[in-house]
């Protein structure tokens, strides 16, 4: 029963027998990887050594092999009622054939040892990278995960591109055959190449890196999105908004548009709190006020100056702009918030009060 013929696997006859192998084999593959994974850990624990990143991309490197041999062992398992099938035979059984191409088991191994290598080269990539970089006393993590996405984009073109050359296919006669196609689809992509080439710009440029706390403006025509990068792909680019929410935006969007990063150069910078107070209140003793609510606040800074200034003759009283420095954060709006309360507070213990827009209709008899 469990060595009846169910289906054909190239020169192979598989039974359920090599399929429950199979099951075990792989379900052996993960436990013997999480275990390996768990020991070297372990292990340099005891040793107290720190598992940075370069280090934890070497644990990956080394319990990501034990899928190699799984894979092997799995094949050879095939031999158990197949025993005039030799492994030669499995790899040269061709699944495909044309006059363009052959297709064979050997062509399907070689190219999952492809990507297989190009998973690994990535991580060997990783450890290189975080070497040198961290090195560096400008290390920032935004610098690495730039070189780090270059890298892969560039290992795993190479894979593709050696894939198709594992299967005969010639990459000039691919391109000369379908240049046609692609100039079809580059005319409906439009929009999509723009945003890869942004991307590829937004990467080499570094202006705009994971982690930045950035400032969106589309020329006023709405409110600026204040947003935290999270990740910076080809096409996309993932934000956090103040809300909490996670926004995926092109490119294109990010290069185009006015955007300020508050992340890049100096952190101190200039805010205003506007208010309006009624005609015939004492200026000085709100000015006073106001200098005081700000001076209250534990992230104003003290050693800049903070001015009151009277902005303007409103048309429902005078009107005031609070200005004061502090550091450019995420929580400046909640900052301005506390100070409002703060003036607000003073104002009611001073009994000074905040107009509101009024209007006086006189009708003529």
């Amino acid at each position: 029963m469990l060595k009846e013929t169910l289906f054909n696997l190239g020169p192979y006859k598989i039974c359920l027998l090599n399929i429950l192998i199979l099951f075990l084999i792989f379900l052996l593959a993960v436990a013997m990887r999480r275990i390996l994974h768990r020991r070297l850990k372990q292990y340099f624990k005891n040793a107290n050594i720190t598992i940075d990143g370069r280090l934890s991309n070497w644990l990956k490197v080394i319990s990501q092999s034990v899928y190699l041999i799984a894979v092997y062992v799995a094949i050879l398992s095939f031999n158990i009622n197949n025993e005039n099938v030799t492994f030669g035979d499995f790899l040269n059984f061709k699944l495909i054939e044309s006059e363009y191409f052959v297709l064979s088991f050997y062509h399907i191994l070689v190219i999952i040892a492809i990507f297989f290598g190009a998973k690994m080269a990535l991580n060997l990539t990783r450890i290189y990278i975080n070497k040198k970089l961290r090195q560096k006393s400008e290390y920032t993590p935004g610098t690495e995960f730039v070189y780090v996405q270059l890298a892969k984009y560039i290992i795993y073109i190479f894979a593709i591109m050696f894939s198709l050359r594992a299967i005969n296919v010639d990459l000039t006669l691919l391109l000369t055959g379908s240049a046609a196609l692609l100039v079809g689809i580059g005319l409906g992509l439009q929009d999509v190449f723009k945003d890869i080439f942004s991307g590829l710009v937004l990467l080499f440029e570094g202006n705009i890196r994971v982690g930045d706390i950035i400032e969106i403006s589309n020329g006023g025509k709405t409110e600026p999105i204040v947003a935290k990068i999270l990740k910076i792909n080809v096409r996309t680019t993932q934000i956090e908004t103040r809300d909490g929410n996670v926004l995926i935006i092109p490119n294109a969007k990010i290069t185009q548009e006015f955007i300020e990063n508050w992340s890049h150069g100096s952190k101190l910078t200039r805010f205003k709190i506007n208010l309006t107070v009624e005609y015939g209140s004492n200026v000085e003793l709100i000015k006073s006020l106001i200098e005081k609510a700000a001076l209250s606040h534990p992230k104003v800074r003290m050693h800049e100056e903070i001015n009151v200034r009277l902005a303007n003759f409103g048309s429902n009283g005078l009107e005031l702009e609070l200005i004061f420095w502090a550091d450019h954060n995420w929580d400046i709006n909640n900052y301005k918030s506390e100070i409002r309360y703060e003036i607000d507070r003073l104002f009611r213990e001073h009994k000074i009060i905040i107009p509101f827009p009024q209007s006086t209709v006189h009708i003529s008899q």
